[in-house]
């Protein structure tokens, strides 16, 4: 699958955050020409400590300013644009709802006006969120047809961003042949995550400082997976859509059901496979609203596509605690990372 991206010209939003970073890492190992438009990178960030900014071109700015996003869309005039920028943390956007509603909704519209007013792109995709749903706490995974209704600053901006991005579809893009489609991503955990407000992290920063972890949401469910699942679908609609725009749509992509677990199973599989007598507390803190079972039916894209998951939720926690154990102890990162990502590709294969 990778083959297709060798040469071909790449344009990025959010490069540098934990996804974009990983996302990358692995199109510079399949030859691709990586331009990416993004706030700088924290200095303790994936996009830092694993060096990515050696394998491609940067930009750096804000989603929210037009004019500087259009001069670096025009300069690489590219025939490939995947968007990722955005704020992605639920309890940041109860803090800064008006940050979030600017960066995910008009930082959605002013990427689409540099495709609208271009003669380049062929193929693009807006990573959006399991998160869009109305969300009714049912016990069966959602579908594409359920309604955009989130909940949340950020689940909302992101519904948002889905109808902006089938509006900009239907009134413009598609009579330009320009292949579009949205990507709704379930819980993505990764070695190199290093936000707030996540379990993972929070899981890694107790390990290594040798406290329990603190748990704030031990019973909610979600569709964790390992972040080269959603990120090699994204690849994969890409190059569907870019080869016959039939397959422009929008897409869930998430772990299998019987990989969907609590916060709190989740935390005592870090545990286990952690070692070193590491434990978890309940700290349930009364927080902002968040959702409480949250789970993804992914038929369409595996009828549709062929695509499906890899790593079970084991494994992709075994690969989360092998890469902070390479961190952690000064080792190589980008080496773990390329082995990481061919380990994936040749379990893709099977």
């Amino acid at each position: 699958m990778l083959g297709f991206y060798k040469g071909k010209k790449v344009f990025i939003t959010g490069h540098t955050g934990f996804k974009g970073a990983w996302l990358c890492k692995v199109l510079v190992n399949a030859g691709a020409e990586i331009f990416g438009y993004s706030l700088e990178p924290e200095e303790k960030s994936l996009f830092k400590v694993a060096e990515i900014e050696k394998d491609v071109k940067s930009v750096f700015g804000d989603i929210r300013d037009y004019e500087s996003l259009k001069k670096a869309f025009d300069e690489v005039q590219p025939e490939i644009v995947i968007h990722m920028a955005a704020q992605p943390i639920v309890r940041e956007s109860y803090k800064n709802p008006r940050y979030t509603y600017e960066t995910n909704i008009m930082g959605t519209i002013n990427l689409l006006e540099c495709i609208r007013l271009s003669n380049c792109v062929k193929s693009f995709l807006n990573v959006t969120t399991d998160k869009v749903y109305e969300n009714k706490e049912l016990d069966r995974g959602y579908t594409e047809e359920d309604n955009l209704k989130g909940y949340d600053p950020y689940s909302n901006s992101k519904s948002c961003s889905e109808l902006v991005t089938y509006c900009y579809q239907k009134s413009f893009l598609g009579e330009k042949e320009i292949a579009v489609s949205t990507a709704r991503a379930g819980n993505v955990i990764g070695g190199g995550d290093f936000a707030i407000y996540r379990i993972v992290p929070d899981c890694i920063r107790a390990a290594i400082s040798g406290k329990d972890i603190e748990v704030r949401n031990p019973n909610s469910i979600r569709p964790y997976q390992h972040v080269l699942e959603p990120l090699f679908a994204y690849l994969m609609i890409i190059e569907k859509q870019y080869n016959d725009i039939k397959y422009a749509d929008c897409y869930n992509v998430g772990s299998d059901l019987d990989n969907c677990i609590t916060t709190g199973k989740l935390t005592e599989l870090f545990c286990k496979l952690w070692g070193n007598d590491l434990k978890w507390v309940d700290k349930s803190d009364k927080g902002p609203h968040e959702t409480k079972t949250l789970l993804l039916d992914c038929t369409k894209i595996k009828k549709t596509l062929g695509w499906k998951p890899c790593w079970n939720i084991e494994k992709a926690i075994e690969k989360v605690v092998e890469w902070t154990k390479c961190y952690s102890s000064d080792g190589d990162v980008r080496t773990c990372m390329d082995k990481q990502i061919e380990e994936y590709l040749l379990k893709d294969l099977e």
